[in-house]
Protein backbone atom coordinates (compact mmCIF):
# COMPACT_ATOMS: atom_id res chain seq x y z
CA UNK A 1 0.00 0.00 0.00
CA UNK A 2 2.83 2.34 0.06
CA UNK A 3 3.86 4.26 -2.97
CA UNK A 4 6.87 6.38 -2.96
CA UNK A 5 8.16 9.06 -5.17
CA UNK A 6 11.80 9.59 -5.65
CA UNK A 7 12.58 12.72 -6.23
CA UNK A 8 16.10 12.72 -7.64
CA UNK A 9 15.11 9.79 -9.86
CA UNK A 10 11.53 11.32 -10.27
CA UNK A 11 10.56 7.59 -10.30
CA UNK A 12 7.39 6.50 -8.61
CA UNK A 13 7.69 2.79 -7.08
CA UNK A 14 4.72 1.07 -6.45
CA UNK A 15 4.19 -1.93 -3.68
CA UNK A 16 4.12 -4.26 -6.50
CA UNK A 17 7.83 -3.41 -7.35
CA UNK A 18 6.55 -2.02 -10.38
CA UNK A 19 8.34 1.59 -11.50
CA UNK A 20 6.96 4.35 -13.55
CA UNK A 21 8.97 7.58 -14.94
CA UNK A 22 7.55 10.75 -14.06
CA UNK A 23 7.46 13.13 -16.56
CA UNK A 24 7.14 16.42 -13.90
CA UNK A 25 8.24 15.78 -10.54
CA UNK A 26 8.38 18.95 -7.74
CA UNK A 27 8.33 20.04 -4.69
CA UNK A 28 5.85 23.11 -4.43
CA UNK A 29 4.80 25.31 -1.32
CA UNK A 30 1.23 23.07 -0.69
CA UNK A 31 3.39 19.81 -1.19
CA UNK A 32 4.56 17.55 -4.39
CA UNK A 33 3.25 17.93 -8.21
CA UNK A 34 3.99 14.72 -9.99
CA UNK A 35 3.16 13.80 -13.53
CA UNK A 36 2.90 10.66 -14.96
CA UNK A 37 2.33 8.58 -18.57
CA UNK A 38 -0.17 6.12 -19.02
CA UNK A 39 0.67 4.70 -21.97
CA UNK A 40 -1.50 1.91 -21.68
CA UNK A 41 -4.78 3.53 -21.26
CA UNK A 42 -6.82 4.24 -23.87
CA UNK A 43 -8.61 7.02 -22.76
CA UNK A 44 -6.05 9.56 -21.07
CA UNK A 45 -2.24 10.17 -21.30
CA UNK A 46 -1.73 11.36 -18.32
CA UNK A 47 -2.17 10.74 -14.67
CA UNK A 48 -1.56 14.23 -12.62
CA UNK A 49 -0.91 13.47 -8.65
CA UNK A 50 -0.62 16.55 -6.09
CA UNK A 51 0.25 15.09 -2.83
CA UNK A 52 -1.25 18.02 -0.40
CA UNK A 53 1.11 17.45 2.61
CA UNK A 54 -0.55 19.84 5.06
CA UNK A 55 -4.21 18.30 4.41
CA UNK A 56 -3.09 14.23 4.14
CA UNK A 57 -4.90 14.12 0.82
CA UNK A 58 -3.90 12.88 -2.71
CA UNK A 59 -5.47 14.92 -5.29
CA UNK A 60 -5.63 12.79 -8.53
CA UNK A 61 -7.10 13.25 -12.09
CA UNK A 62 -5.95 12.34 -15.70
CA UNK A 63 -5.53 14.04 -19.11
CA UNK A 64 -7.80 12.70 -21.93
CA UNK A 65 -5.89 12.03 -24.93
CA UNK A 66 -8.36 13.73 -26.69
CA UNK A 67 -8.97 17.24 -25.57
CA UNK A 68 -12.15 17.87 -26.51
CA UNK A 69 -13.23 14.57 -24.62
CA UNK A 70 -14.99 15.08 -21.16
CA UNK A 71 -12.92 15.69 -18.44
CA UNK A 72 -12.47 12.57 -16.11
CA UNK A 73 -13.80 13.63 -12.51
CA UNK A 74 -10.59 13.98 -9.60
CA UNK A 75 -9.96 12.29 -6.48
CA UNK A 76 -8.74 13.07 -3.51
CA UNK A 77 -8.09 9.91 -1.19
CA UNK A 78 -6.53 10.11 2.52
CA UNK A 79 -3.03 8.83 2.78
CA UNK A 80 -0.10 8.81 5.66
CA UNK A 81 2.62 11.50 4.09
CA UNK A 82 6.08 10.65 4.90
CA UNK A 83 9.11 12.70 3.93
CA UNK A 84 12.61 13.72 3.70
CA UNK A 85 15.14 15.19 1.38
CA UNK A 86 14.76 12.57 -1.29
CA UNK A 87 11.68 11.17 -1.52
CA UNK A 88 8.07 11.17 -0.35
CA UNK A 89 6.53 7.42 0.83
CA UNK A 90 2.27 7.41 0.58
CA UNK A 91 0.40 5.47 2.36
CA UNK A 92 -3.05 4.97 0.99
CA UNK A 93 -5.75 4.79 3.81
CA UNK A 94 -8.45 3.93 0.62
CA UNK A 95 -11.35 5.87 1.62
CA UNK A 96 -11.60 9.02 -0.67
CA UNK A 97 -14.03 11.41 -2.79
CA UNK A 98 -14.90 11.68 -6.51
CA UNK A 99 -15.37 15.15 -7.45
CA UNK A 100 -16.50 15.60 -11.33
CA UNK A 101 -16.04 19.33 -12.89
CA UNK A 102 -19.85 20.09 -12.59
CA UNK A 103 -20.99 17.22 -10.01
CA UNK A 104 -21.48 16.83 -6.10
CA UNK A 105 -18.27 14.82 -4.66
CA UNK A 106 -18.68 11.35 -3.16
CA UNK A 107 -17.37 9.04 -0.85
CA UNK A 108 -15.57 6.35 -2.31
CA UNK A 109 -13.97 2.75 -1.77
CA UNK A 110 -15.86 3.27 1.50
CA UNK A 111 -16.66 -0.92 1.29
CA UNK A 112 -12.74 -1.76 0.36
CA UNK A 113 -12.23 0.91 3.37
CA UNK A 114 -14.43 -0.92 6.00
CA UNK A 115 -13.22 -4.60 5.04
CA UNK A 116 -9.61 -2.96 5.48
CA UNK A 117 -9.92 -2.11 9.12
CA UNK A 118 -12.11 -5.06 9.79
CA UNK A 119 -8.91 -7.10 8.81
CA UNK A 120 -6.60 -4.74 10.31
CA UNK A 121 -5.25 -4.43 7.31
CA UNK A 122 -5.56 -0.55 8.60
CA UNK A 123 -4.97 0.27 12.06
CA UNK A 124 -8.26 2.43 14.25
CA UNK A 125 -5.88 4.99 14.74
CA UNK A 126 -4.89 5.19 10.87
CA UNK A 127 -9.23 4.84 10.27
CA UNK A 128 -10.06 7.60 12.51
CA UNK A 129 -7.73 9.76 10.55
CA UNK A 130 -9.21 8.95 7.46
CA UNK A 131 -12.62 9.31 8.14
CA UNK A 132 -11.99 12.78 9.32
CA UNK A 133 -9.76 13.67 6.93
CA UNK A 134 -12.36 12.65 4.27
CA UNK A 135 -15.56 13.78 5.79
CA UNK A 136 -13.59 17.64 6.57
CA UNK A 137 -12.69 17.84 2.64
CA UNK A 138 -15.77 16.84 1.81
CA UNK A 139 -17.77 19.55 3.87
CA UNK A 140 -15.74 22.28 2.32
CA UNK A 141 -15.93 20.90 -1.18
CA UNK A 142 -19.51 21.00 -1.02
CA UNK A 143 -19.32 24.75 0.26
CA UNK A 144 -16.83 25.31 -2.29
CA UNK A 145 -19.35 24.18 -5.37
CA UNK A 146 -16.12 23.07 -7.04
CA UNK A 147 -12.64 21.55 -6.73
CA UNK A 148 -10.82 24.47 -8.24
CA UNK A 149 -13.15 26.85 -5.27
CA UNK A 150 -11.92 24.60 -2.52
CA UNK A 151 -7.84 24.43 -3.80
CA UNK A 152 -8.10 28.05 -3.88
CA UNK A 153 -9.94 28.67 -0.52
CA UNK A 154 -6.90 26.26 0.35
CA UNK A 155 -4.57 28.79 -1.33
CA UNK A 156 -3.51 26.35 -3.99
CA UNK A 157 -3.49 28.92 -7.46
CA UNK A 158 -1.64 26.72 -9.30
CA UNK A 159 -3.02 25.73 -12.81
CA UNK A 160 -4.73 21.99 -12.55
Amino acid sequence: MMEVIDLFSSQRRHPSGYVHQLEVCHVERWGLAVECPTPQAPEHDVEITWILADLGLRLTKFRPRNRHSRPSPSTLTAVTIHRDTRSWATTDLLLGLEISDRGRPRITRAAEFASAVATGAIRQSEADYAFQTVHRTLDEVSLHRSINQWLAYRGIFDPW
